[in-house]
Formats: structure tokens, C-alpha cells, sequence
């Protein structure tokens, strides 16, 4: 298959360093021109499944103004200009939670919406997750750390109450991982 190509490219909203929403032309491989084709530009990410010992996770439970409701989330933040997707990883998990992770594993990169973009989440599993102070993330946010069962963590998820698309995601690539032995 070969790629579209970028002919042309407009900024319609940009909102620094959070946001920016434009429309491009772009020619399909068979020579069809496509005007204002919509793509949308967020920060990348990294967001964190600490596994504690004693197959135990950690969960964020808090507000979620996308949402509309209180939902469960993981550990999760962007990252910062610069900023390698594991160091932002890192950093997110000891602010939001206080922890540490002995082993860090990479479930890899993934686009948000795979025709107009939005944003790179990199997930991680952070292995022997313990607290080593109180979570500082700085946040508006109330937020409530819950220590549960890792099975418990994915009846929750298999109920729903993870609303996040991420969050969902990140957990079910963590479990995938850990089941094979990761």
C-alpha cells in the first residue's frame, strides 16, 4: 500500500501547547485529491500500569470532566517537551501515586484516532510498583488511589467503569503482556 501524500496544510485552531485542529489536502495513491481533509494535533502521553507485589494494581479514582463522571484511570500525564516517553512514564506514576517501579516495560505507542491523529499514548507496566512518598501530581482534580486485586481490576474494566479509552487500552495490553509472561 502506499502512503496518501500531504499536498497542503492549514491551521483552522491552535491552542499552545494543548491543542491544534487544521484541515489538509491530500492525493490518494490513484491521483484523488481530497480538500480539507480534518486532522487534529494533542500532546503525546504516557500513562503507567503499576503492578505492586502480590498481584496487586494500583487505580485512580476521580472526576473526569471528558467523562462527565467519577471513573477509574490510571496513572497518566504528557509528556513534557523533549521528554522520553519512559521518563515521562516514570515521573507521572511518582506524582500521581507516590510509587516507584523496579521494572518498566514498554507495550509500545499507539495514535488515538488513526485518521486525523490526536495525540501518541505510550503505555508502560511498571513491575514492582512500591510507594516511596505521598503523590504530588498537581492536579485540579480529587483524586482517590485504589489498591485492588489485579483480576479485580479487569472485572472493573470488563464492567465499564473504566471510561477512558487509554485507560481501557493500557490495561487490557497490560494484561495481555502479563499473561504471557512479561
Amino acid at each position: 500500500m502506499k502512503p496518501w501524500r500531504i499536498l497542503a496544510k492549514r491551521v483552522l485552531l491552535e491552542r499552545p501547547p494543548w491543542l491544534t485542529v487544521g484541515e489538509q489536502d491530500v492525493e490518494l495513491p490513484d491521483g484523488t485529491v481530497l480538500d480539507g481533509f480534518n486532522w487534529i494535533s494533542t500532546r503525546a502521553f504516557a500513562i503507567v500500569v503499576p503492578v505492586l507485589g502480590g498481584d496487586r494494581t494500583l487505580l485512580v479514582r476521580s472526576f473526569k470532566l471528558g467523562v462527565g463522571a467519577v471513573s477509574l484511570s490510571l496513572p497518566a500525564g504528557y509528556l513534557e517537551d523533549g521528554e522520553e516517553p519512559l521518563a515521562g512514564a516514570k515521573r507521572e506514576l511518582l506524582e500521581e501515586t507516590g510509587h516507584e517501579a523496579t521494572e518498566w516495560i514498554a507495550l509500545g505507542r499507539y495514535v488515538v484516532d488513526g485518521n486525523y491523529g490526536s495525540g501518541a499514548m505510550h503505555a508502560f507496566i511498571a513491575k514492582g510498583a512500591r510507594r516511596v512518598g505521598e503523590p504530588n501530581s498537581g492536579d485540579h482534580e480529587e483524586q482517590e488511589l485504589l489498591t485492588l486485586p489485579f483480576s479485580e481490576a479487569i472485572a472493573k474494566l470488563r464492567a465499564g467503569e473504566m471510561a477512558q479509552l487509554s485507560t481501557a487500552a493500557a490495561r487490557g495490553l497490560a494484561a495481555i503482556a502479563l499473561r504471557e509472561g512479561r
